[in-house]
C-alpha cells in the first residue's frame, strides 16, 4: 500500500509536469488490508476489573465509580475525565456528556454505576477534596473525578489506573486499554441484542458506519463459538 501510493505520486508528478501522458499506476488495485477489530474483555474479565480496585480508600471507591461509569456509559477516555460535576443527574439517571464535535448526548446511568457514583460522591469525594478548591476545567467547570493535588484526572493518569487494577484482576495490562472498556461495552449490549441505531446514540457515533464495525466483533464471536461448540464446527 505505501509503495503503490509513492509511485501514484511520482507518476501524478510526471504527469503535471508533462513528461508523462497518463499515469500507468491507475491500472493497479490497491491491497486489501486486514480491518483492526476492536478488542473487547470478556465479562468475566469486566467483572474482575471492577471489583479490582480498594473501596475502603477513597481513591479505590473514586476508581471504582469511573471504571462503572466507563463500562456503563461507553464513554471516551477524554469524555470521562472532562466530565463536570453537573454533568451527572441521580435522580433520573442519566449523564450529559459532550463528545466529539462539542456535541452533546444524553446516556443513562444503570443502577450499578449509579450505586457507586452516590458512594463516591458522599464518600471518596469529600475526603479527597477536603477544605481545598477544586482547580477547574478549561470551560471554567468544576471536574467531576478528581485527584488529590485537586485537580481532574489527565488520560495518562486513567491509562496507569487501569493498568494497575487489570493486574491486580488477573488481566494482562498489555492487553488492555482505557478504551476497551469502551469496545466492551459497545460489544456486550450488541451480543445482548441491542440495537445498532441505539447504539449508535449512545457511542455518539456521527456516523452508523462507525459503529457497524461492532457488527463484525460480534460475528467473529459468533463464529468462535460455533466452532467449539458445533459437532459439525
Amino acid at each position: 500500500a505505501r509503495l503503490l501510493s509513492a509511485l501514484r505520486a511520482f507518476f501524478a508528478d510526471g504527469v503535471r509536469r508533462g513528461e508523462r501522458s497518463e499515469d500507468p499506476s491507475a491500472l493497479l488495485d490497491p491491497p486489501k488490508l486486514p480491518r483492526l477489530l476492536p478488542k473487547a474483555l470478556a465479562e468475566s474479565q469486566i467483572d474482575a476489573l471492577l471489583a479490582a480496585p480498594d473501596i475502603d480508600s477513597p481513591l479505590g471507591l473514586r476508581d471504582r465509580a469511573m471504571l462503572e461509569l466507563m463500562y456503563a456509559a461507553g464513554l471516551r477516555v477524554s469524555e470521562l475525565v472532562l466530565l463536570p460535576a453537573t454533568a451527572v443527574n441521580l435522580r433520573q439517571g442519566v449523564l450529559r456528556v459532550t463528545g466529539k464535535g462539542s456535541k452533546e448526548r444524553l446516556v443513562p446511568l444503570g443502577e450499578e454505576s449509579q450505586h457507586w457514583l452516590e458512594r463516591y460522591l458522599q464518600q471518596s469525594r469529600p475526603q479527597l477534596v477536603g477544605k481545598g478548591k477544586v482547580h477547574a476545567l478549561a470551560d471554567g467547570q468544576t471536574p467531576l473525578f478528581v485527584e488529590p493535588t485537586l485537580h481532574a484526572l489527565t488520560r495518562q493518569a486513567f491509562w496507569h489506573l487501569v493498568k494497575r487494577h487489570a493486574q491486580v484482576a488477573g488481566i494482562d495490562p498489555a492487553r488492555i486499554s482505557p478504551h476497551g472498556l469502551r469496545h466492551s461495552f459497545a460489544t456486550h449490549l450488541l451480543n445482548r441484542g441491542a440495537d445498532l441505531r441505539a447504539l449508535q446514540m449512545l457511542l455518539g457515533h456521527s456516523s452508523l458506519s462507525t459503529t457497524q464495525i461492532y457488527t463484525l466483533v460480534a460475528r467473529e464471536h459468533l463464529q468462535k463459538l460455533h466452532a467449539r461448540h458445533h459437532p459439525r464446527g
